[in-house]
């Protein structure tokens, strides 16, 4: 099969395919060119310390001096908390593994389109996957890539049996590679053999995302730290991981078998708020900046150093019920309440201004598969008390939103949104306080389902509906008779899926939808599935966001890019 799907028409959004069909450019609104992107899924972020304000930023003095060459500077809300890309589910630590490693199949910088990576050739024949691997490629500790290389990468992340499993790997093992490979074999060093378990029809575009990068058999197997290191075959690796002052420092792979880099250094450096990052770019402290709010995009818009640059997000921020915790929360009625009580258009429009739209169900319109005919719950505070009354919660009742303190791109104001939520609910006679945290603290809290309710979100990983309706809402246990959610103790629950819904019509749909081919037939049932999400409510839908990215005058080729990267071995500066 071509290893590039051909182009889908537009209306008016980008419908962007999935597996085995049609892609659609994902490039800048903003007419500004370029590489670049920070996707990989996120049900929230990665921490360390907020403030991240120590030492010397200017990349030309101190310990940040790279030698006298070029250092790309890059400012987010949150440091790495890992280096391993099986540790965990963070947008953070992909922006930095996915400079040092690959996986067989990429993403085109600025696109939803597949192309070669360490693999040059494949095909998806119902339950059957080959692959044709690139050969002359050297991990970072000097070891040749090979099919073994993919085959204990694999092995690590979801094999109870081999010697070198990973026990405590992230939610992404199973969803990502896990249920949908039965076997793998190496016909030869550069030959791959895949069995699925099934027909699954987004899987060569599993192989793109940030938790199927291959490491070196050698690290595996060795005595390597992949927290504290990373051994891959990218065109950038790590050099310096500073935690005390919230900085990790990338180097130019010298025997990289592409291209390469076009800066000898990339530094990612935090500031924990918005206005700082912003602030560090326009003084020149910074090249690119992420997770800016309309506040911050001011600071940028009226300088002469640096602007904004903005594409179009495959993104969703959200709030989410945990039927497992809350008795309230498995009455249907009192999760619609909620969602007529809560004024997301407020939100949306004056918390988040100009970068983000309302949602109304789990699939972006970026997608194929999202219910054009679906709107947003209505703020309506008389039809919200009328459902509770109607639930038996009349006279309210009182729960805990679980939120992180750092900015998202889906919630650039973690705080203030979930001020408003309370707000909002009080004056339906809902009590509701708010436990706010540092993000690493804010994962662990809420992936062990000690959350009431949550502020949460998710990027893309593979621009598939499949990655919302499946990795955020399935259960992917069985379900008890009689009931629509389940205990978060349940052995191979799915942990991201922080509501702990469990609908099985729903999860019919998404299944159907995996085994399914032809994409027209794939977006009808996903569109189905939008609809029973959006009728039984196991969030409320907040927002889909825009991409958006602070970026130097110094800096060129990068594009704001909603999948993938970001691609900082393509930048230049000046």
């Amino acid at each position: 099969m071509p290893r590039e799907a051909e182009q889908v028409p537009r209306r008016s959004f980008l419908k962007v395919a999935g597996a085995t069909a049609a892609t659609a450019s994902i490039t800048s609104l903003a007419g500004c060119g370029g590489g670049g992107g920070d996707s990989g899924g996120d049900s929230g972020g990665d921490s360390g310390d907020d403030t991240g304000d120590s030492g010397d930023d200017t990349g030309d003095s101190g310990d940040d001096s790279g030698g006298g060459g070029t250092t790309l500077r890059y400012g987010r809300g949150a440091h790495s908390s890992t280096l391993d890309p099986q540790n965990t589910t963070s947008g953070e630590v992909a922006k930095v593994t996915n400079q040092a490693y690959e996986g067989l199949i990429a993403f085109q910088p600025g696109e939803a389109a597949l192309t070669e990576s360490l693999a040059t050739d494949w095909s998806l024949d119902g339950d059957s996957v080959t692959l044709t691997l690139r050969e002359d490629v050297t991990f970072h500790d000097g070891s040749d890539f090979t099919a073994d290389d993919f085959i204990a990468t694999y092995r690590r992340f979801v094999d109870d049996d081999y010697e070198y499993h990973f026990e405590d790997s992230s939610v992404y093992g199973p969803f990502t590679l896990g249920n949908w490979i039965d076997e793998v074999e190496a016909p030869g060093d550069y030959e791959l053999s895949i069995t699925l378990t099934q027909t699954y029809a987004p899987f060569l575009r599993n192989l793109a995302m940030f938790a199927a990068v291959v490491i070196s058999q050698e690290a595996i197997e060795g005595d390597t730290n992949l927290d504290d290191e990373m051994v891959g075959t990218g065109p950038l690796q790590l050099e310096t991981l500073d935690d005390a002052n919230n900085r990790i420092r990338l180097t130019a792979y010298d025997d990289y078998w592409g291209e390469g880099a076009n800066v000898d250094e990339v530094l990612f450096l935090t500031r924990g708020q918005n206005s700082t990052r912003a602030q560090a770019l326009v003084e020149q402290e910074l090249d690119i900046i992420d997770g800016l709010d309309p506040d911050s995009m001011q600071i940028i818009e009226g300088s002469d150093t640096a602007e904004n640059r903005t594409a179009t997000g495959i993104n969703i921020g959200y709030m989410a019920f945990n039927l497992s915790r809350v008795e309230a929360f498995r009455d249907r009625r009192v999760r619609q309440a909620i969602s007529h009580a809560i004024d997301t258009a407020t939100i949306v429009e004056e918390i988040y201004s100009g970068i983000a739209t309302q949602a109304d169900q789990p699939i972006p319109p970026a997608l194929f598969g999202h219910n054009d005919d679906i709107s947003p719950y209505e703020y309506d505070p008389e039809q919200a008390q009328s459902l509770l009354e109607e639930a038996g919660y009349g006279d309210g009742f009182s729960f805990t939103l679980t939120t992180f303190q750092n900015p998202r791109g889906y919630n650039p104001a973690p705080l203030p949104t979930a001020e408003t939520i309370r707000s909002n609910l009080a004056e339906v006679g809902i009590e509701m306080e708010i436990d706010d945290r540092q993000f690493s603290d804010y994962l662990t809290y809420t992936s062990e389902g000690r959350h009431d309710a949550t502020l949460a979100g998710w990027y893309t990983d593979n621009a598939d509906p499949d990655n919302f309706c499946y990795v955020l809402l399935h259960p992917q246990v069985d379900v008890p008779d009689g009931q629509d959610w389940v205990s978060w103790d349940t052995e191979g629950f799915n942990t991201s899926n922080n509501a702990a819904w469990a609908n099985t019509e729903y999860m019919s749909l998404v299944e159907e939808a995996q085994r399914t081919t032809n994409q027209d037939d794939r977006a009808d049932l996903y569109s189905q599935a939008a609809q029973l999400a959006h009728d039984e409510a196991p969030w409320v839908f907040i927002d889909y966001a825009d991409e958006v990215r602070g970026v130097s005058n110094a800096v060129s080729n990068y594009t704001v890019a909603a999948i993938g990267g970001p691609f900082l071995e393509q930048v230049e500066l000046q």
